[in-house]
């Protein structure tokens, strides 16, 4: 039998934990957060309810397109707090009217035709891992019917140019696949975002992911050498060079276009030699802010290290790396040319510089970074996700969000977000947790990642999580941090975009939607 995911919780359903392991969960948290009382919630059933659809499958949608509740039911929403606990609470009752999966270019085609035709609007479906709302069929409904078009069938390698390192690969292909239809070739995208597992790359394109690189190219913009759009007015597919100096890039418009313009079908991407040599080491710190003095003088060194994860004690202890009131500087080298020891030697020297001690490591060997306090942090980044749909099933509220800042506006910064997370918290939750990390770092600023834990109010969960998220990002916006460093804007993050962005460039934004959609057929509340 196949294995499937879970149809409301994060990843696999045979991954969720059973009661036993949920009340471990309990005790846990409620030594981490004295205020909460966790308890065990009952969970949804495996059949979804959903409405009966709106409207038949037309004819010329008929080979590729189902209404079958389930199948329905899973393309309903991502995986955002608010999604988990509908989906918790077994609410399909926006369950898009079909769901169609094009085998094709072709047939994209056709979707989009036949929709823009009858109003229809459109809603680009990858991996479903979305965690802004950004395939959120009850928020994209204008009136008419909704369809959900999933690209799982657009994917493999479809071309292969290793003398330029470039890979051309379906939109469709989940992380997974992606690498392992590259390994045989001896390359890798090396693009790990924590959703790896369950999204695709055109997934990663449309929301401007972020992965595994701490420095360097920490975006899927700097992986892609070209890419093709589908639009209800036609196709866009951009030019494949190096680099050009030829006016605006085209493909800075495509990606991160969130399927508001059109839909990915395919891209030629920059693919590099697997890892041959790597190198690792953990530095402990004193206090969080000396770990980010020494992080800013990484991140300006030019060593480019693929690892450069600073953890605040919170976040070490919650995340079960380290357990004494220390910040945590996880390091990491990677090579497919040379041996990494005078790279590392240096990174640990400036650590050493501002007040760090070496408590792991260096290490160099195949599995550097995997074993130790990294590797410890590495599965606990993969297992984070499964965790906030598990603390939901407890009654605890918890998430994360993401930022970017330049280094002179980091202390000032912080102090404002865990401020004012924390009075949110307890005046929500009575008391919680607010940890931070850093998942990117770059020469002018870091990229602080936040993680907040507090007791949840059984049937006031939805009020709590949006009284704090808006104080997060009040505080962000505030400090002069971004709404987001690298999930995306979709439907949550719009109120704080919409501020953000200059308002000319708001408008030429609305001027292209209105090209390349001029009926506002795709996506419609994404972006603008």
């Amino acid at each position: 039998m196949d294995r499937q995911r879970s149809l409301w919780a994060w990843g696999w359903r045979d991954k969720f934990p059973d009661d036993g392991a949920r009340k471990g969960l309990a005790q846990m948290v409620g030594a981490l957060v004295p205020t909460a009382t966790p308890a065990l919630r009952p969970l949804p059933a495996d059949e979804p309810v959903v409405p009966a659809p709106r409207v038949a499958v037309p004819d010329a949608l008929a080979d590729f397109a189902t209404q079958h509740a389930y199948e329905r039911a899973t393309h309903t929403r991502g995986r955002a707090f608010l999604d988990l606990l509908a989906g918790l609470g077994g609410d399909y009752a926006a369950a898009p009217d079909l769901v169609a999966r094009p085998r094709d270019e072709r047939e994209v085609v056709c979707v989009l035709a036949e929709c823009d035709a009858r109003g229809w609007t459109v809603i680009p479906f990858g991996g479903g891992t979305s965690v802004v709302g950004g395939v959120d069929a009850a928020a994209a409904r204008t009136g008419g019917a909704v369809v959900s078009l999933d690209l799982g069938a657009l994917a493999g390698l479809h071309e292969l140019d290793a003398t330029s390192r470039l890979a051309r690969l379906g939109a469709g292909t989940l992380g997974p696949a992606l690498e392992h239809t590259l390994a045989p070739h001896g390359l890798t995208l090396r693009h790990f975002p924590q959703s790896f597992e369950f999204s695709t790359l055109g997934g990663w394109l449309a929301t401007r992911a972020g992965g595994h690189y701490a420095t360097g190219p920490t975006h899927i913009d700097d992986h892609c050498h070209a890419l093709t759009l589908i639009t209800p007015r036609g196709t866009l597919a951009t030019h494949r060079h190096p680099a050009s100096g030829a006016g605006p890039e085209p493909a800075r418009l495509v990606i991160g276009s969130e399927g508001a313009l059109g839909v990915i079908t395919e891209a030629w991407m920059r693919v590099v030699p697997r890892p041959r040599w790597r190198a690792s080491a953990s530095v402990t710190f004193p206090t969080f802010q000396a770990g980010a003095t020494a992080a800013r003088a990484l991140a300006q060194s030019g060593l480019a290290p693929a690892n450069a994860r600073l953890l605040d004690p919170d976040e070490a202890r919650l995340h079960r790396v380290r357990f004494d009131n220390t910040a945590v500087l996880l390091i990491g080298f990677e090579s497919a040319d040379h041996p990494l020891t005078a790279w590392l030697a240096r990174a640990l020297e400036l650590a050493r510089d501002h007040g760090g001690t070496i408590v792991s490591g260096p290490t160099e060997k195949d599995d550097a970074g995997k074993t130790g306090e990294a590797g410890t942090w590495r599965q606990a980044f993969l297992d984070a996700p499964y965790m906030q749909s598990a603390l939901l099933s407890i009654g605890v509220v918890s998430d994360t969000f993401e930022t970017a800042c330049t280094w002179t506006q980091f202390p000032a910064l912080h102090a404002a977000i865990v401020e004012s997370v924390s009075r949110a918290l307890a005046e929500e939750c009575g008391g919680g947790l607010v940890s931070c990390r850093f998942t990117h770092v770059y020469p002018d600023g870091p990229a602080p990642y936040y993680t907040f834990i507090g007791a949840a109010k059984p049937g006031g969960e939805l009020a709590q999580w949006r009284a704090i998220k808006a104080a997060a990002s009040e505080a962000l916006a505030a400090a002069g941090g971004t709404i987001t460093h690298h999930h995306a804007v979709g439907r949550l993050h719009r109120p704080w975009y919409d501020r953000e962005r200059p308002p000319l460039f708001a408008a030429a934004l609305a001027a292209v939607k209105r090209e390349l959609d001029p009926n506002g057929i795709m996506n419609p509340g994404v972006l603008l």
